[in-house]
């Protein structure tokens, strides 16, 4: 019995549930004293009410009967706002909810309230127009991360055991990097994404930000599997958390390269990394191989591609609206809008094979690729890029008069593309040289979303008080093998469940 919320992982707070050593409703109790008392700035709607009503009847017996649990704003639920972080959709509601939702649900999850993400995911920060800053839960000065920020720093600084996210180029693994915790990118279809399934991308995972490695295997149990109204998810399997442990390991061959083939990580950062797969591959008998990485940078015509399809979404509200947007989706869409085209269209596919044909070849030979989860450690929470080189977007923030010269350079750009057809593929190639760190964001993440890989982000130190994680990257469909490495890490080099001095 206690007044802060559990602060172990989830699974042994369902044990504790059964064993009528803790009951959801004091559980409930704390969770909701924690979140009022905290700073974090993590929940972005709370549904109170409701929260208790399923907590009076929980079914203990469920894989989550009874455990409190956030849900990414990005996830719709019926009757919950539905905002995607966007002041652009501040009135909307949820209709339905989604598979992942409806399947934790059915798990018996007490579902809180929605936790902060960036707008639409199109970043790696959780700072927004609707919002605000979200914090770290070890420095609420320092960045939660994103776009999954919220539900790492709920769970993280003690206020949930649980929530959920989603990884379109690092959303789950960048901010469990930052937040010393689980971040588990399964094989692209491995959780399904209905009932209304948007392809585009063809990189977007759903999964869990977890104090544990079994907390994200259950999740697997719970949440893994086809279903119809998602023509790319996979076959269920079973016994993810069953089978936790029950691989051979030894002798699979694993690259460490915490650059990832070049990305600029901080000197301490990577010691961290290095140290710790090192040990792994000393501890597990795994066999390093020397082979070069070099993986080509996604560049803007393929972040142009995605952010395009915000279009359908934003309907007419566009460009009544575009204000409303933060600065990096608003000059992302503008971008979109004025310079995307059908040769830009062409590059960034041939850009995407390029990545994919390398990522296959990587582990035609090797079975893990070891990296950094992110460049170094959280840097300052209001920041909106991880980088600190002043950045166009940088200088026109704020300035209406820079701004509407920008959007008339676009606009001209459009007019010319007609008879030379080469024009923003050029302005583009220009601009991005000159910010080489709007492709940086999500360098380290990004290539496995693009291939489909699974990725996971496991805790193995810190750099200044701040978390550092190791990324391990594997091949199609031995989500299996990389819980197992994880499960070794934690074993042999525990990490905290949640932030020192959490609940914040």
């Amino acid at each position: 019995m206690g007044d802060t919320p559990w602060l172990e992982d989830a699974c042994s707070l369902v044990d504790a549930f059964r064993a009528g050593e803790r009951s959801p409703v004091e559980e409930l109790d704390a969770v909701i004293a924690a979140i009022e008392a905290s700073d974090l700035n993590a929940f972005a709607h709370l549904d109170l009410d409701r929260a208790r009503e399923l907590t009076a009847t929980a079914d203990l017996s469920l894989p989550f009967g009874g455990l409190p649990f956030g849900i990414k704003e990005l996830e719709q639920v019926e009757g919950w706002p539905y905002t995607e972080a966007s002041l652009a959709f501040k009135d909307r509601i949820g209709a339905y909810d989604t598979t992942m939702v409806q399947r934790v649900k059915s798990a018996g999850v007490v579902p809180v309230g929605s936790t902060t993400a960036s707008e639409f995911g199109g970043l790696n920060v959780s700072v927004t127009r609707i919002n605000g800053v979200t914090g770290n839960a070890w420095d609420p000065t320092k960045s939660a991360g994103g776009s999954s920020g919220g539900s790492a720093a709920a769970v993280a600084g003690g206020l949930l055991p649980l929530a959920c996210g989603g990884d379109g180029g690092g959303s789950i693994r960048i901010p469990a990097g930052y937040n010393g915790l689980v971040g588990m990118k399964g094989t692209y279809g491995r959780i399904p994404r209905g009932p209304h399934t948007s392809l585009n991308p063809h990189t977007v995972v759903l999964g869990c930000l977890a104090r544990s490695v079994r907390d994200a295997a259950r999740y697997y149990d719970v949440t893994a599997g086809h279903d119809a109204h998602d023509p790319t998810s996979l076959p269920r399997v079973e016994g993810w958390e069953a089978l936790l442990g029950s691989h051979d390991l030894r002798g699979r061959t694993v690259v460490i390269d915490p650059t990832f083939g070049g990305v600029a990580v901080d000197a301490a950062a990577r010691a961290v990394v290095d140290e710790a797969a090192d040990a792994l591959v000393a501890d597990l008998g795994l066999v390093r191989l020397d082979l070069p990485v070099d993986i080509p940078r996604m560049g803007g015509e393929w972040m142009m591609g995605n952010i395009s399809s915000l279009y359908g979404e934003l309907g007419d509200r566009w460009p009544d609206c575009a204000y409303d947007l933060t600065d990096e989706i608003r000059v992302g869409v503008q971008l979109s809008e004025n310079l995307f085209n059908m040769r830009v269209a062409a590059e960034a596919e041939m850009v995407r094979r390029r990545a994919n044909t390398a990522m296959a070849e990587l582990f035609e030979q090797a079975d893990f690729v070891i990296t950094s989860s992110n460049p170094g450690p959280a840097f300052p929470a209001a920041d909106g890029m991880s980088s600190d080189a002043k950045t166009f977007i940088d200088y026109a923030r704020g300035n209406t008069a820079i701004q509407r010269a920008f959007s008339g350079v676009l606009k001209a750009a459009r007019a010319v593309s007609g008879f030379a057809p080469k024009t923003p593929q050029r302005l583009l190639s220009a601009g991005t040289k000159g910010s080489p760190e709007l492709l940086d964001m999500g360098a380290l993440t990004m290539p496995a979303n693009l291939s489909g890989n699974p990725a996971v982000s496991i805790p193995v130190g810190d750099v200044g008080g701040l978390p550092i994680g190791m990324q391990v990257i594997g091949r199609h469909h031995e989500d299996a093998l990389l819980l197992d490495l994880a499960r070794h890490v934690e074993q042999s080099r525990p990490w905290p469940f949640v932030a020192p001095g959490a609940p914040i």
